[in-house]
């Protein structure tokens, strides 16, 4: 994984940033070598990694690519709640598809009114018979353009005084399904990022996840895996940083020394392998506890919350050392620098997590 993602990825990620175009054709490698079904049973063709397995490999990913990283973590975190959670004679067949390039899964929960509060949703469901028809717009969908699968966060009509919440499986090539690519974006320029509409779309009863009313706890199950997978994106794209650092302290001379030998530039080394260190261990408690079948939501958050702003001061501090070098595409730290920003935005905002885990210790 490490020979490929450094000697294959790198480079890759560096032209899909410049460009601004998708990650996209790299997926039939990723197929080969599994990473498409990291979270898929075994009984279904997948690896069945477990948590600890699974967040060490994004970490690879991201070292050399977090677009790649993300487009892998969310689809894996879709196909882990759906292992669980998605009506049992279905799994099977869903689960064994996913493993392949051309079923890569989304996950669609934020709207423009609606993102850390999902209080918020109104794309909304109605019951047809015999399924459900869907109507509104999502917003900020990771692997939106090239995704077959849309686990969809909606409010089901009738189901109370607003609407119950409820999480719906919808196929991509169904009709009523409109889709946007959003351009012009910071970093992660290599991930797909989009706005899908859907009008009137029409979906099976049985594509109903975690059943009716569900929607907020079958949220929280998937965003409580997919934080440990930010934060392995995040400390990724911090151990590049780190690493790039070293090496340019070690060649860049400056008053007849090399510059690591100040200790302005040692302390920051010194800082960001620590942090580096913290991050790596707050993520593997978390792991452990998915696995254990102890998971805990501020347990992830924690992982979530330090891995992600540690991971902005390193890509800050490299930037720093290398001084201007640092601020020209040219070097790699530039699109690290804008690459971790996001980390404390998406599946979960920092001041968002600072709240989970404040109200996980009140409990």
């Amino acid at each position: 994984m490490r020979a490929y993602a450094r000697g294959e990825l790198i480079d890759a990620d560096r032209r899909w940033d410049v460009d601004e175009t998708s990650m996209g054709e790299v997926l039939p490698t990723l197929e080969e070598m599994g990473l498409l079904s990291l979270s898929i049973p075994e009984s279904a063709g997948g690896l069945d990694c477990d948590m600890k397995t699974y967040a060490a490999l994004l970490h690879e990913v991201s070292y050399a690519s977090p677009s790649v990283a993300v487009t892998l973590s969310v689809h894996s975190m879709v196909t882990s709640i759906l292992s669980k959670q998605a009506a049992a004679h279905r799994r099977g067949e869903w689960l064994a598809a996913m493993g392949r390039a051309d079923n890569l899964c989304a996950f669609a929960i934020s709207e423009a009114d609606a993102g850390s509060d999902p209080s918020g949703i109104r794309t909304s469901a109605e019951s047809t018979g015999d399924g459900y028809r869907i109507n509104g717009e999502k917003m900020w969908i990771t692997n939106g353009l090239s995704a077959r699968w849309f686990l969809t966060l909606v409010r089901l009509r009738g189901g109370g005084p607003e609407g119950e919440l409820c999480m719906m499986l919808v196929d991509g090539r169904s009709r009523g399904i409109e889709r946007t690519k959003i351009r012009g974006k910071m970093g992660i320029r290599g991930s797909e990022t989009a706005v899908i509409a859907l009008h009137d779309v029409e979906i099976p009863e049985d594509h109903l996840v975690g059943g009716v009313g569900e929607g907020g706890r079958v949220s929280a199950i998937t965003l409580n895996e997919g934080r440990v997978g930010i934060a392995s994106q995040a400390t990724g794209i911090a151990e590049a940083c780190l690493d790039q650092m070293i090496e340019y302290a070690k060649v860049r001379r400056q008053f007849g020394q090399p510059i690591g030998r100040f200790q302005a530039v040692a302390n920051m080394i010194a800082d960001s392998a620590v942090e580096l260190a913290a991050s790596k261990a707050l993520i593997a408690s978390a792991a452990d506890k998915i696995d254990a079948g102890k998971a805990d939501l501020p347990s992830s958050s924690m992982a979530k919350l330090y891995a992600t702003e540690a991971a902005n001061r390193i890509a800050y501090r490299a930037v720093q050392v290398h001084g201007g070098m640092g601020y020209v595409r040219e070097c790699r730290v530039e699109q690290l620098y804008r690459d971790a920003r996001v980390t404390t935005i998406y599946e979960g905002t920092s001041e968002i997590q600072r709240y989970v885990i404040a109200k996980g210790l009140r409990q």
